[in-house]
């Protein structure tokens, strides 16, 4: 499906402020970007690079005042993502270079710590792709959906503890329990068609049989029309926007919906 997405975001700043976006995807194995726009009001200069983990970002300075930014994209997008059960465990020294990183610990996924759960989770279920499924059928079923339960703080251990969250907990704790299991993991963030209530939305995707399949435990069955935005080991590294020094977000809106042929 062809999708049309967005985001607009307007700031309040009291003196000039940096602010890095990553608001843009692009194209990729599952999506191909069509056209994508900005607007900034006031016009400001913006330049862009790709990170360390192939995302685009843009950085400006925020002016005084207000500021709103609008993304807005036109994507090609999978009507169904790729599903792919008895794919198999990916030995450590044979993973790709690049993949090694998202085994590892990190701020918020502390998955050095998670490992009797995972494995009580998992019991004898064949690596790698049917493991990585059963942890997300468990978070679906055992974590409740639901806001104002945790913060910019909370991480994968405190999302187990209380059993509560939203995506982003759901996510951390998904890429915890996968690589206590020695499953590489990474977080994305982008938008999700026909999300209730419409949002960002976040997932997780997991490298077994040589290649990335996604998984969304906040989802009952495999979904597709996804847009990925940004990768990383956690939020930490996929923050949409990262804003510096006296600078506040006051109004946030997303939308997605089939892009007018």
């Amino acid at each position: 499906m062809r999708l049309s997405a967005g985001c607009e975001l307007l700031y309040e700043a009291t003196e000039p402020a940096p602010l890095i976006l990553m608001l843009q995807p692009r194209s990729g194995a599952a999506q191909q970007v069509i056209s994508a726009d900005w607007q900034l009001e006031p016009q400001v200069s913006m330049t862009d690079y790709i990170d360390s983990y192939g995302n685009l970002c843009q950085r400006l300075v925020a002016p005084e005042g207000q500021l709103r930014i609008k993304s807005t994209v036109t994507v090609d997008t999978a009507d169904a993502i790729d599903v792919q059960p008895g794919a198999a465990f990916v030995p450590v020294q044979d993973l790709p270079d690049y993949v090694l990183q998202f085994l590892l610990p990190s701020r918020y996924c502390q998955a050095d710590l998670l490992g009797e759960l995972a494995n009580q989770i998992v019991g004898d279920i064949e690596p790698a792709y049917d493991q990585a499924d059963a942890v997300r059928h468990w978070i679906h079923s055992h974590i409740e959906y639901r806001y104002n339960t945790s913060d910019a703080s909370t991480s994968a251990i405190d999302t187990e503890k209380t059993r509560v969250g939203v995506c982003r907990d759901f996510v951390h704790l998904g890429l915890a329990l996968c690589r206590s299991l020695t499953i590489p993991a990474r977080m994305v963030v982008g938008y999700l068609y026909q999300l209730d209530p419409m949002d960002l939305h976040a997932w997780f995707e997991a490298f077994v049989g040589d290649r990335w399949y996604t998984f969304d435990p906040t989802q009952p069955t495999p979904r597709g029309n996804r847009i990925a935005i940004a990768y990383g080991r956690d939020a930490a590294d996929v923050a949409l926007a990262t804003q510096f020094g006296q600078i506040n977000l006051t109004e946030m809106n997303v939308w997605v919906e089939p892009a007018q042929q």
